[in-house]
């Protein structure tokens, strides 16, 4: 009997904590401030979205989506999404206290300690994705993950977004921003899926193309509920955008041109 999409979703993420735990330094490993940091930024929280997204972009090209290879790029991916969050949390970024419902990485281990747990989750995810396997498809999901990740996606677009903070933007200014600081890594995430699943250029365009959509939706919902949702759910402040006076779909067109645009 086939699982239910929430229960196959449950349990990819299961498996990708199990094998993230594995790659992490161990409890108590030295030294220890940042061991624990990194552990505290990675485990224990979060839906794994990205990884699922690996594993579903694969059996889309027709390979399988729990393999060996597979799971180990969908735990690289989820480093690099970590990484992010740990440094875009970060007093000179975002200054977020909060999230996934606990203290950020900064506000429990201090802000230096924070900084280089992020430091050390990047060049993790890369050991990681290369030693998944060997091969020409490997090295091409190396360099996909290293796009999406350099600044030509994830941190030109953080870059964007600060630089657009209280400025006056349109509709494609947002959208750059937001194709590189949280869609770069959907794309990502579904090529790389559906390269080591065995896609062919033509279904590989066809994954791109929905994740660069699907980026767009995630970010307009999340921007959505961080107005109109509660910090104890989110897990993270609400209303911080507006507070920040960030360059989002809903400062530009409204909460309900927003929704439409969703």
């Amino acid at each position: 009997m086939s699982l239910s999409l929430g229960a196959k979703m449950a349990a990819r993420a299961a498996a990708v904590e199990e094998v993230l735990a594995a790659h992490l330094p161990p409890e108590g490993g030295v030294p220890v401030p940042l061991t624990a940091a990194m552990r505290y930024a990675v485990l224990g929280g979060g839906k794994r979205l990205r990884p699922f997204l690996v594993g579903a972009a694969a059996e889309a090209a027709g390979g399988g989506g729990t393999g060996g290879v597979i799971l180990q790029a969908a735990c690289a991916v989820e480093l690099i999404h970590a990484y992010s969050l740990v440094h875009d949390d970060l007093p000179c970024m975002d200054a977020s206290p909060l999230r996934r419902g606990k203290p950020s990485v900064h506000v429990a281990f201090g802000e230096a300690m924070a900084l280089l747990a992020g430091d050390a989750l990047l060049p993790l995810a890369f050991q990681v994705l290369a030693r998944a396997g060997e091969g020409d498809v490997v090295r091409r999901a190396v360099a996909e993950l290293a796009w999406a990740a350099g600044w030509q996606g994830l941190v030109g677009g953080q870059s964007r977004d600060l630089l657009a903070e209280g400025c006056e933007v349109n509709r494609a200014e947002v959208e750059a921003i937001q194709r590189g600081k949280t869609g770069a890594i959907w794309v990502a995430a579904a090529r790389i899926g559906g390269l080591l699943g065995g896609a062919d250029e033509g279904r590989l365009a066809d994954l791109t193309a929905y994740a660069r959509r699907f980026g767009i939706l995630f970010q307009l919902t999340d921007d959505i509920l961080d107005l109109t949702g509660d910090s104890s759910v989110l897990g993270k402040p609400a209303k911080a955008d507006a507070a920040k006076n960030k360059a989002t779909f809903p400062a530009l067109l409204g909460l309900d041109g927003a929704r439409r645009l969703a």
